[in-house]
């Protein structure tokens, strides 16, 4: 889908005095009652502040985690990112401790022009995750308009989505538009040679992605765990290691579909070994490091090893547009972390038109910047989605963008 098509708030020429509702993602890391990474917050805030400038009543909503309903589960609520929201802009932020209701309405009837209220969990209410209708009607009867900032969520189908915005004028936010934009560039204009690197555990969350991509780059370098169903359709022993069978088929049918369409996919050489995920397979006290087909049978690959990092590097080195998504091995273990980092730091070197995408990736990015004392070069892109971006580079239409109006 184009964002071209789509209105955003820029759009709307008499937002003065306003109440606009916001879909925002502040679905933050919190600990103890206070919030510990606020990325994406910060993300939110060019629509925010462009919404004081215009005297508009800002009325923000957002999910946080999966609470199990009914119970109401404390450390899902809110009310810690008001509090946090506080510092981050020049007006005030006021905490409503319901979706909808009396005191939602109640508070929003004293909001100033400039002022904030926020939401609770959207989750905490039953509708929002079935798109209830009544629930959307109910939204929408909070504002004058609907703006959609909160491009992680675009690929879900629920009340805060796409149910509010049938019921009123509804555009995307600075962020959205700016996540669209970025993967619309790479789309439709990649300078070639174009690489794309898939990491994570499963094939199966990747396959329809590693399928457009072919035809579409001129390499693909799978690692982590979902390249052993690569190697395993290929015949190689990979021992312990994490393999999807319901998937062999569709492996083969993308290795020769790459082959057809002259998209060359690269998998590990080599890999550092486990005994299993909590027990490491020394080597003169490092992770002992083997052949891609000479993994013992009692061992499992936990990481990429140093020919698959050189090999990968490599291909970042050639290549002009990048997209990368998943980690390299299992990182978040420090005996496992320099293939993901390698690939992190190898692409802030670079500095050529990169999309990095997914939690883990963006994590892994965020620790090398901090590690090395980089910064994040201006050609490259890091998404705030990690399904959102998977779903739309992957060619399927999103809900949540779908359900915006279009321009005239």
């Amino acid at each position: 889908m184009d964002s071209e098509r789509k209105m955003s708030i820029m759009d709307i020429n008499d937002l003065e005095n306003k109440k606009v509702l916001v879909r925002v993602d502040f679905n933050v890391p919190i600990k103890d009652g206070v919030v510990k990474d606020d990325t994406r917050i910060r993300a939110a805030l060019p629509t925010i502040n462009y919404l004081i400038q215009k005297n508009c009543k800002i009325i923000l909503m957002s999910h946080l985690g999966r609470p199990k309903l009914p119970d109401i589960e404390k450390k899902y609520s809110l009310e810690p990112v008001a509090e946090h929201l506080k510092n981050l802009v020049d007006t005030d932020v006021f905490f409503s401790p319901e979706l909808v209701g009396e005191e939602t309405r109640a508070l929003i009837s004293k909001l100033k022009p400039k002022q904030i209220l926020l939401l609770e969990n959207t989750r905490y209410n039953p509708g929002e995750t079935k798109n209830d209708p009544e629930l959307g009607k109910e939204l929408a009867s909070l504002a004058d308009y609907f703006v959609n900032d909160a491009f992680g969520t675009l690929h879900r189908a629920h009340a805060s989505t796409v149910g509010v915005a049938k019921h009123l004028t509804a555009v995307a936010g600075l962020l959205v538009k700016k996540e669209i934009d970025a993967l619309d560039s790479f789309l439709k204009n990649p300078e070639k040679p174009v690489l794309a690197i898939f990491g994570g555990a499963k094939v199966s969350d990747k396959i329809k992605i590693i399928n457009r991509f072919i035809g579409f780059a001129d390499y693909i370098a799978i690692g982590g765990g979902m390249a052993f169903t690569f190697l395993k359709s290929k015949g190689n022993p990979i021992g312990k290691s994490l393999v999807e069978d319901s998937m062999l088929n569709e492996v083969e049918n993308a290795l020769q579909t790459a082959k057809s369409k002259n998209t060359e996919i690269h998998v590990p050489k080599d890999f550092k070994i486990g005994h299993d995920l909590d027990t490491p397979f020394l080597e003169n006290n490092m992770p002992k490091v083997v052949n891609a087909d000479s993994i013992p049978n009692d061992a499992m690959g936990l990481d990429i090893g140093p020919q698959t990092i050189s090999d990968f590097n490599d291909l970042i080195d050639k290549a002009h547009s990048i997209f990368w998504n998943g980690p390299m091995g299992v990182f978040e273990n420090p005996l496992y972390k320099e293939g993901t980092l390698s690939i992190a730091e190898k692409l802030l070197q670079k500095k050529t038109k990169t999309i990095i995408g997914g939690g883990d990736s963006v994590y892994a990015l965020n620790m090398t910047l901090k590690e090395k004392g980089l910064s994040l070069p201006p050609e490259i892109h890091v998404s705030t989605g990690g399904g959102a971006t998977l779903e739309y580079m992957a060619g399927n239409v999103l809900p949540g963008l779908e359900a915006l109006d279009n321009l005239a």
